[in-house]
C-alpha cells in the first residue's frame, strides 16, 4: 500500500489543472454563470490561516458550481495601495512599489499550493496603472455626470507628517505615526456625491435577501433616514448680519426642555466671532482637535464656549436662551445647530452638568415620575410617556405619535418645516499621499480645474519620489506636478491629492469580468458575468465598502459601464468569522508581556513551555495578530500536513459564520482522517472486481443520502454539517461487507463529495480507481430519488409500557405479520415466559405495545 504523500500529490494535480485550464474562464453563452468572489486581500507580505478559510470558502462554491454545469467565475487580485507601503518605504528607505509588489509575488506564491480554482490569469493589483488608469477614466466620466465635486472641509491634519488622516488614524488625538496633536483644518477636498442616492440605497436594502440581516442593519443605521422639523431661532441682537439660527432636530416634542441653542466650532457665526474674540477662539482652537466622524466627537469630553450671544424661544418670545459653541456638533449634519433637550438626551446632560445649564423634564416615566438627575431619559419611541405641559396639547403618548403631532402643529402655526433627511454624508476621496491613484485633473490659473484628456491617461505616478521629508511627495516633485493646460495649453499643475484606497475596491468586481480591457469594462463580458452571485468576506467590511461599491455601480451603470441589473451588484453575501488561536506570552523584568510564536511552544497537558522549560501564559482562543504572535502561517501546515489539512480543518470546525480556532490537535486529526480515506481507497482497489458481498444496497442508499446531504450543506453554506455526514459515510464505508462494484462506486461517489473541500486528495482517488478524466471537470453526483425512500421501518417494543426492544421489518408489512415477528422477539419471548399476552397492539409505522 502506497502512503498517502501530499508533498508529492498535491503539486501534481496542481500542474494538471494548470495544463488543462480547467479553471480558465471564458463567456460561454450556452452555460449558466456563476461569479464567486471574495474580498481580495491587501498585500501585507504573508498570508495567514484567516486567508485560508476565506478563500477556502469561495473554492469550495466554485468548484462545486463547476461541477454542477455552470460556467465559473473566480478571480484573485490584491487592493495595494495605502499608507502601509508609504510606512515601510520610510522605515526602510525603499520604494512603496518594490515593497508591495515583492509581498504581492510572495503571497500568490503562498496561495498557489493551497490549489484554489482561481483563473489567475484575470490578475490585478489596484496598483497597476493599467487598473488605476481606468479608474481615472471612471473619475473623470463621474465628473461629466456631475457625480464628483470640489469644496472645503473640515479634515484632521497632522502638521508633522502634514498629511490628512483618517479618523481612525488619530489616536487620543495625536496621529497614530508621528504622535503629533491633529488639527482640524479646512481643505479644498473632492467628494462623490453619494448622499443623492440615500433613499436609494437604503430602499434597496430591503431587495436584498440574501445578505445577512445584521448588514442590511448596519447599512441602514449608517445611511440614516429620520423625519425632523427645521425651523428658526432668532438672535436676541444681529450679530455679523445673522439675525436668525437655523435648527434641525428629530425631536421637536423636547422643544420646551430646551437649555441652550449650540452651534458647531465650524458654523459660519462662531468663526465670525473667533475673529474678533481672542479668548473665544482658543477655546475655540481646543475644540477643534481630535476627530471629524460623529464616533469621534461623542467620544470625546464635551468642550463648549458661551458665545454671549442669546435666543428666542420661538414657542415665547421672552424666553431667552444662551448661545453655545459646542465640540459635538458637526456642521454637515443638518444645519450646524441644534438646541439642547439635556433631560432626553445623554450628551446634552453631560455638557449641562458640566457647565451648569438648566435641565428641563418634558415628559416622564407612567411608572416614575421622578425628574432626571445622572442620566437623561430616553426610552425607546414606542414607549409610552406621560408629558408635561406639553405645547399641542398631548398627555400620555408614544415619542413618535409625539414628534408626529409636534411637526404637524408647527407646520399649521407657520414655525417650523418638516424635513427628512439622511445621516449618510458625501464621501470625501481626497488623501495628501503618495501611494495611491492620481487624480485626473490640473489647475490652471486661466481656465480653473480642468480635467485631463482620456487620451493622457493613465496618469502615472514618478517613481523618483523621496519618503526623507514629511508630506506627500508629489507636492515637490516639479516635473511631475508642473505640465501644461489640456484645454488652453498654458502652464498648470495637476492636482497632487490621490484618491481614497475605499475608491480601489468599490468597482474591482466589474473589472474582474474583463481585466485587460482598454475601457473600464467591456460592457458584452460585463452583462454575461455580472453579478457578482456570491460575496465573501469580513464583518468589518459590513458598512464602507459594501456601500460604497453600491453607489460606484450604480454611477458605473449612469456612465454606461454597467448594466441596469448591477445596480445591486451583489446577489448574495455570506460575512465569515475568523479564526483564533492562543496567545503564548511570557514577561519581561519590566513585566511587559514578550509573545510567541505557537511553533516556539511545547504543549503537554493543558500547559505551554519554551524549549528552555519555561513556562508561558495562555491567553485562550484570540483573533490571530502579528502584534500578539499568535499567527499560523499556511505554509508550515503545508509542509507538515499537506494543503487539503488545512482546508479541510478550518471548514469542519465550527459554521462558518462563526469564529473557528486553529489548534495543533484538530489538525493532526484532519490530517489523520485524510489518511483514513487514501487507506480505504487503497484496500478498495486492491479488491478482486468480481468479489461479491453482503449489504449492497444498503451501502449505496446510505451513498445516496450523504450525496443528499452534503449538496444540501454546500448549497447553505453548512460546511461543517456537509463534512460531519463526509465522515459518517466514510464510516459507513469502511464497516462495509458489500461487494467490490458497490464499494468502488461507494469511494467514487466519496471522492467528487470531498472534492471541493480536498480536491488533491479527491483527483488522486478519482485517478487511483479509474475514474475518466480530471475530476474536476467531473459532473457532481445525482442523489437517486428512489434510493432515499424508505423500504423498511424501525418499530420499538413496549412491554407493560416500557421500551425493552425494537424490530426492522418492511414498511408495507401487514399488521398480523408484524405481530408474528414481535412474539418472535428474544425479550418478548422472555417476557411471555411461555405464556401468551394479554393485549398485543401494533400501530402501523410507530410502536409495538405487549401488555402481559
Amino acid at each position: 500500500m502506497a502512503r498517502y504523500d501530499p508533498s508529492v500529490i498535491e503539486p501534481k494535480w496542481q500542474s494538471a489543472w494548470d495544463k488543462s485550464g480547467t479553471f480558465l474562464a471564458k463567456r460561454d453563452e450556452t452555460k449558466p454563470k456563476y461569479y464567486v468572489l471574495e474580498m481580495f486581500p491587501y498585500p501585507s507580505g504573508r498570508i495567514h490561516i484567516g486567508h485560508v478559510r476565506n478563500y477556502t470558502m469561495g473554492d469550495v462554491i466554485a468548484r462545486y458550481k463547476k461541477s454542477t454545469g455552470h460556467n465559473v467565475l473566480h478571480p484573485m487580485g490584491f487592493d495595494a495601495f495605502g499608507m502601509p507601503a508609504e510606512n515601510a518605504a520610510m522605515a526602510s528607505g525603499g520604494h512603496p512599489k518594490t515593497w508591495t509588489y515583492e509581498n504581492i509575488d510572495t503571497m500568490v506564491e503562498q496561495m498557489k499550493p493551497l490549489g484554489f480554482g482561481i483563473d489567475w490569469s484575470r490578475m490585478f493589483a489596484t496598483c497597476d496603472p493599467e487598473y488605476y488608469g481606468q479608474q481615472q477614466a471612471l473619475f473623470l466620466d463621474f465628473l461629466e455626470k456631475g457625480l464628483v465635486y470640489r469644496k472645503n472641509a473640515i479634515v484632521n491634519w497632522d502638521p508633522v507628517d502634514m498629511t490628512v488622516l483618517a479618523n481612525e488614524q488619530v489616536e487620543d488625538g495625536r496621529g497614530w505615526r508621528s504622535g503629533a496633536l491633529v488639527e482640524r483644518r479646512e481643505l479644498t477636498q473632492w467628494f462623490f456625491k453619494i448622499s443623492d442616492f440615500s433613499g436609494e440605497l437604503l430602499d434597496a436594502l430591503d431587495t436584498l435577501d440574501d445578505w445577512p440581516a445584521k448588514v442590511r442593519l448596519m447599512q441602514e443605521n449608517w445611511i440614516g433616514r429620520s423625519r425632523g422639523l427645521q425651523f428658526s431661532w432668532a438672535l436676541t441682537e444681529p450679530s455679523h448680519g445673522i439675525e436668525s439660527l437655523e435648527v434641525y432636530t428629530t425631536r421637536p416634542d423636547t422643544l420646551m426642555g430646551a437649555s441652550f441653542l449650540g452651534i458647531s466650532p465650524d458654523h459660519p457665526l462662531t468663526k465670525a466671532l473667533e475673529a474678533e474674540n481672542p479668548d473665544l477662539a482658543a477655546k475655540v482652537a481646543e475644540m477643534r482637535k481630535g476627530g471629524t466622524t460623529e464616533e469621534a466627537i461623542e467620544k470625546a469630553e464635551k468642550l463648549g464656549a458661551d458665545t454671549g450671544l442669546r435666543v428666542r424661544h420661538p414657542l415665547n418670545p421672552d424666553w431667552e436662551i444662551p448661545v453655545w459653541v459646542a465640540n459635538f456638533i458637526l456642521m454637515d449634519y443638518g444645519t450646524g445647530a441644534i438646541f439642547a433637550c439635556p433631560a432626553h438626551d445623554q450628551r446634552d446632560l453631560d455638557f449641562c452638568r458640566k457647565y451648569d445649564l438648566p435641565v428641563i423634564d418634558t415628559f416622564v416615566a407612567l411608572d416614575d415620575p421622578a425628574p432626571v438627575e445622572k442620566e437623561a431619559f430616553v426610552p425607546p419611541k414606542t414607549e409610552k410617556v406621560k408629558w408635561i405641559d406639553h405645547f399641542a396639547g398631548l398627555d400620555e403618548a408614544k415619542g413618535q405619535e409625539a414628534i408626529d403631532t409636534t411637526i404637524d402643529w408647527m407646520e399649521a402655526k407657520g414655525l417650523g418645516t418638516g424635513v427628512t433627511k439622511f445621516r449618510l454624508r458625501d464621501w470625501g476621496l481626497s488623501r495628501q499621499r503618495y501611494w495611491g491613484c492620481p487624480i485626473p485633473v490640473v489647475h490652471c490659473d486661466a481656465c480653473g480645474v480642468v480635467p485631463e484628456k482620456k487620451e493622457n491617461l493613465p496618469i502615472e505616478l514618478p517613481e523618483d519620489v523621496s519618503f526623507d521629508i514629511p508630506g506627500n511627495p508629489l507636492d515637490r516633485h516639479p516635473t511631475w506636478r508642473d505640465c501644461t493646460c489640456p484645454s488652453c495649453g498654458a502652464p498648470a499643475k495637476r492636482e497632487t491629492d490621490t484618491m481614497d484606497t475605499f475608491v480601489d475596491s468599490s468597482w474591482y468586481f466589474a473589472r474582474f469580468t474583463a481585466p485587460r480591457a482598454t475601457t473600464p469594462t467591456d460592457m458584452a463580458e460585463a452583462e454575461y458575468w455580472m453579478n457578482v452571485d456570491q460575496y465573501i468576506g469580513g464583518i468589518e467590511h459590513a458598512i464602507l465598502h459594501l456601500l460604497y461599491s453600491r453607489f460606484f455601480a450604480r454611477a458605473m451603470h449612469i456612465c454606461g459601464h454597467l448594466p441596469e441589473k448591477s445596480k445591486e451588484p451583489f446577489d448574495a453575501l455570506f460575512t465569515q468569522g475568523m479564526v483564533t488561536h492562543a496567545i503564548f506570552q511570557t514577561r519581561d523584568a519590566k513585566g511587559r508581556p514578550v509573545y510567541h510564536y505557537p511553533e516556539e511552544v511545547d504543549l503537554r497537558d493543558g500547559k505551554g513551555f519554551l524549549k528552555d522549560g519555561t513556562e508561558v501564559e495562555i491567553i485562550p482562543s484570540a483573533k490571530m495578530s502579528k502584534s500578539k504572535n499568535n499567527v499560523v502561517d499556511p505554509m508550515n501546515i503545508i509542509a507538515d500536513y499537506g494543503a487539503d489539512t488545512a482546508r479541510w480543518f478550518v471548514l469542519s470546525d465550527s459554521p462558518p459564520e462563526r469564529d473557528v480556532e486553529w489548534t495543533a490537535a484538530g489538525a493532526e486529526a484532519a490530517h489523520r482522517h485524510i489518511g483514513r480515506v487514501w487507506t480505504l481507497c487503497d484496500r478498495i482497489a486492491a479488491m478482486d472486481p468480481n468479489a461479491k458481498g453482503e449489504g449492497d444496497e444498503d451501502l449505496l442508499r446510505e451513498m445516496h443520502k450523504a450525496i443528499r446531504d452534503v449538496t444540501l450543506g454546500i448549497e447553505s453554506f453548512g460546511f461543517n454539517a456537509a463534512i460531519a455526514r463526509l465522515y459518517a459515510f466514510t464510516n459507513t464505508l469502511a464497516r462495509s461487507k458489500a461487494g467490490a462494484a458497490a464499494q468502488k462506486q461507494a469511494i467514487m461517489t466519496l471522492a467528487q463529495l470531498m472534492s471541493p473541500m480536498t480536491p488533491h486528495l479527491a483527483e488522486e482517488i478519482w485517478a487511483h480507481q479509474g475514474g475518466e478524466g480530471l475530476l474536476a471537470d467531473a459532473p457532481w453526483p445525482v442523489a437517486d430519488e428512489a434510493m432515499l425512500v424508505e423500504n423498511t421501518v424501525t418499530l420499538p417494543i413496549q412491554i407493560n409500557g416500557k421500551r425493552r426492544s425494537e424490530i426492522t421489518v418492511p414498511k408495507d408489512m401487514a399488521k398480523e405479520e408484524v405481530e408474528k415477528i414481535a412474539l418472535a422477539d428474544d425479550a418478548v419471548v422472555k417476557a411471555l415466559a411461555g405464556g401468551q399476552p394479554k393485549k398485543l397492539i401494533v400501530v402501523p409505522g410507530r410502536i409495538v405495545n405487549v401488555v402481559i
